[in-house]
C-alpha cells in the first residue's frame, strides 16, 4: 500500500474515533462549556506523536491542538530537528477545553483515555511524545517527569481494537508552556528535543533486530 493510501486510510479511521466521541457524548460537561471537539492535527501515519494534557483557549476556538504561545514554542522546537507540524501528529489526552484552563480531572482523563489509544493504534507511531506529567502519568503512571524527562521508556498496552499488543517507545518532555515562565525550563527543552532523531533511529535499530 502506497504512503498516501496508508494516510487516507488512516485518517478515515481517526475520523470515525472523532465521531464516536461525540456520538457516545463523552464528558458531556467539558463539551457543553468548550466551542468544539479538538481532535488532533498532523500526519495521521506519523513517526512521532506529540500528546499534552488538554486544549486552552486558542486551540477551543480554532479546533488545533496546540495553536496558542506554547505551540509556537513546540513549532520552533520541531524545526530545530528538521520537522514540520505536518511531519507529526498532535493531540491529548482530554479533548475539550476544561474550564478556565484549568487542570483536567482524573475522570476526564479516564474517559478520553480509550480513544487516544485508539488513535495510537491507528497511527502505530515509532515515537510517542509525552508533553508535561498530565500525560506522561497515561502511560507511566508512577514517574515524576524532573527524573525521567528527556528519557525514552518501552511500554506495552493491550489493544482495544484487536487481541494484539501494541509496543510504543514514550518519551516524556515538559510542557512547553512551563518555558514560557522558566528560561531554564527553555533550554532543557531544546536540549530534550534535540535528541528526538537520535533516540527515533535507535529504535529502529532495535525493532530490526
Amino acid at each position: 500500500m502506497s504512503a498516501a493510501s496508508v494516510q487516507d486510510e488512516n485518517q478515515a479511521r481517526l475520523d470515525q474515533i472523532k465521531a464516536d466521541i461525540i456520538k457516545r457524548t463523552i464528558c458531556p460537561d467539558l463539551a457543553k462549556d468548550a466551542t468544539q471537539l479538538v481532535f488532533g492535527d498532523g500526519n495521521p501515519a506519523a513517526e512521532i506523536v506529540f500528546i499534552g494534557e488538554a486544549p486552552g483557549k486558542n486551540e477551543d476556538i480554532q479546533g488545533k491542538p496546540f495553536v496558542g504561545a506554547a505551540g509556537k514554542f513546540l513549532d520552533e522546537m520541531l524545526a530545530q530537528i528538521g520537522l514540520k507540524r505536518e511531519d507529526v501528529y498532535i493531540t491529548n489526552i482530554v479533548k475539550y477545553r476544561p474550564p478556565n484552563n484549568r487542570d483536567p480531572l482524573p475522570d476526564e482523563k479516564k474517559a478520553f483515555v480509550p480513544f487516544l489509544q485508539a488513535q495510537l493504534e491507528v497511527i502505530r507511531p515509532t515515537l510517542v511524545v509525552t508533553l508535561g506529567r498530565h500525560s506522561m502519568n497515561c502511560f507511566l503512571p508512577d514517574l515524576h517527569i524532573s527524573r525521567v524527562h528527556g528519557s525514552a521508556k518501552r511500554i506495552k498496552i493491550n489493544m482495544k481494537q484487536t487481541d494484539d499488543v501494541l509496543s510504543l517507545v514514550i518519551l516524556p518532555l515538559f510542557h512547553p508552556a512551563a518555558a514560557l515562565y522558566n528560561g531554564g525550563m527553555r533550554q532543557t527543552l531544546l536540549d530534550d528535543f534535540a535528541a528526538i532523531p537520535r533516540i527515533i533511529q535507535r529504535i529502529k535499530k532495535e525493532n530490526k533486530s
